[in-house]
């Protein structure tokens, strides 16, 4: 007997449930080109397409918008990668090839690396998020790259090292490098810098070269 045919989605809920969604990518995309404090919610309302009082029905503040925007961008992946992380049986060192590599290149090739010069450059002025993003990215992000490299560390693989400074190491690089990107790389072509992806290969690589354990 063939099965019924399952009734389409309706437009209008179709587009109710997409709200979210374009609110958020609507949002980082003006606080990427004005900055956080510039942008005004009936903007991100307009390019969403929505009215000001639709917006402030899922998100009743523009703060609890780019919390929205944080914890979609980057709190759910770390997440993910931490799930991954948990279940990976290989060594340490080829773990964070992987990740650094795949899920930084994902990250600066996507809009989500725009969020890091919000932080840098307006965090200072709104500490609610500063206390939102230290609690939802850099704790946990750095207590996961953190666990690898003490695994690494406690099987002989990694020499004894001080971790936090490890952590930094193969942090802020990457963190730098979409900095660049939304600042003077914005502004020009910058001819002297070599390819991002090719970068953060190089980058890792050095990093676990100096972590490796001598024979």
């Amino acid at each position: 007997m063939p099965e019924t045919p399952t009734a389409p989605t309706p437009p209008r809920q179709r587009r109710k449930e997409a709200r979210p969604q374009e609110l958020i990518d609507a949002a980082l995309e003006l606080f990427a080109e004005k900055g956080f404090a510039a942008t005004r919610s009936e903007e991100v309302a307009a390019r969403a397409g929505v009215s000001k009082g639709t917006l402030y029905l899922y998100y009743p503040s523009k703060e609890e918008l780019l919390k929205a925007v944080i914890s979609q961008r980057l709190s759910s992946e770390i997440e993910a990668v931490r799930e991954y992380a948990r279940g990976y049986r290989g060594d340490c060192a080829s773990l964070l090839r992987e990740v650094f590599t795949e899920w930084w290149r994902r990250v600066f090739d996507s809009p989500t690396s725009a969020v890091f010069k919000l932080v840098i450059t307006e965090v200072r002025n709104f500490p609610e998020i500063a206390a939102f993003y230290r609690a939802e990215v850099v704790d946990p992000a750095t207590a996961l790259v953190g666990s690898v490299i003490e695994r690494g560390i406690a099987s002989g693989e990694f020499r004894a090292v001080d971790t936090r400074g490890a952590v930094m190491s193969l942090l802020f690089p990457m963190i730098m490098l979409c900095l660049h990107k939304h600042s003077l790389g914005a502004c020009a072509p910058t001819l002297e810098m070599m390819d991002p992806h090719e970068f953060i290969g190089q980058h890792v690589d050095i990093v676990l070269h100096g972590l490796r354990g001598r024979s």
